[in-house]
């Protein structure tokens, strides 16, 4: 780890800059998505069970790091990042495919392999009433892009029990971050991943933000979706989850003190699971569950602003870079 993230902050560029720890962080998140099956209600492993487990550790490692770590630089970068972690691995002598790049494959736990991101995606059939335009042909990028987001927010299995919803706030529930130029794709994946990739229990509601978006309508359009618990608790219908999927996130305009007061609140939410109901009097704290955050932007510039690392570090940032010929 620590020399990748060396590699990215001497050799690469990020068109969103990162930390170190938030790196760390997120290599993590994306190592606990594998094991969410073993979290079924009820379910024991065997010694044999944990050590198969165990001895898939190294590409369990492989993935997360290519999936955290060298996953927020540019299609340059991700080509130099290919090369460095390649001499990596075949100097630690890691089972890895040869053909194509490190970000070509993904890890399956169940199969015990490697296996190309294209590999069991169903052929595309198109209905003929449906307009050209309207035509979503799966490639690599979005296949793989709207896989990683859907297993950091669903970690891959139901919950149930109220034990397992306890541990499901560990396994579950990660907000991405989806920065990336204008042209490749963001929002129609991520919609596409809500509408049609997401069990029935995942709610959506869609946000994009503007320069003149302000945090009254932000908390206004949130607080309406979102239904009575018990006593100052707000969320979903009970059993469900509820996503918002911010695009533009970058866009609100700074106030005189240099703040963002849209994603000060989703901040707020992000460190203490609510905020503060501003229109009624003594303003008691609102607290939200089962509420998830994604979110899309550009790269900072024309408009576009860079936004705070105290929100930023919440998120897994997985960067749409250039379309690849």
């Amino acid at each position: 780890v620590e020399s990748s993230i060396y590699f990215l902050r001497k050799q690469l560029k990020e068109p969103v800059v990162t930390t170190n720890i938030n790196l760390f962080e997120s290599l993590l998140k994306v190592m606990v998505t594998f094991f969410a099956p073993y979290f079924e209600e009820g379910k024991k492993l065997t010694p044999d069970e944990i050590d198969e487990v165990e001895k898939e550790y190294d590409k369990i490692f492989i993935f997360s790091l290519v999936w955290s770590v060298c996953c927020t630089t540019t299609l340059e970068g991700r080509v130099r990042f290919n090369q460095f972690l390649r001499e990596l691995l075949v100097k630690d002598k890691a089972e890895f495919p040869e053909e194509g790049t490190i970000y070509d494959y993904r890890f399956s736990l169940k199969d015990k392999n490697w296996q190309n991101w294209m590999e069991g995606t169903p052929p595309l059939e198109v209905d003929s009433k449906v307009e050209y335009a309207d035509v979503l042909v799966p490639t690599i990028d979005s296949v793989r892009m709207k896989y990683i987001t859907r297993e950091l927010i669903m970690g891959n299995r139901p919950v149930n029990d109220e034990t397992a919803q306890s541990i499901s706030q560990v396994i579950n529930n990660k907000s991405v971050l989806t920065p990336g130029p204008t042209g490749t794709g963001k929002t129609v994946n991520l919609t596409e991943l809500l509408s049609k990739g997401m069990e029935k229990n995942y709610q959506w509601f869609g946000l994009t933000f503007s320069a003149q978006t302000s945090e009254n309508q932000t908390q206004d359009a949130l607080d309406t979706k979102l239904e009575k618990r018990r006593a100052k608790v707000y969320g979903p219908s009970i059993g469900n989850k509820f996503v918002v999927f911010v695009d533009d996130l970058n866009m609100p305009k700074k106030e005189q003190y240099g703040a963002q007061p849209p994603l000060e609140l989703i901040r707020q939410f992000m460190d203490h699971q609510g905020w503060y109901e501003y229109s009624k009097e003594g303003k008691p704290f609102r607290k939200l569950v089962d509420v998830i955050f994604l979110a899309a932007m550009g790269p900072p510039g024309g408009g576009r602003s860079v936004i705070t690392q105290r929100l930023q570090r919440h998120f897994n940032v997985l960067t749409y870079t250039e379309l690849d010929n």
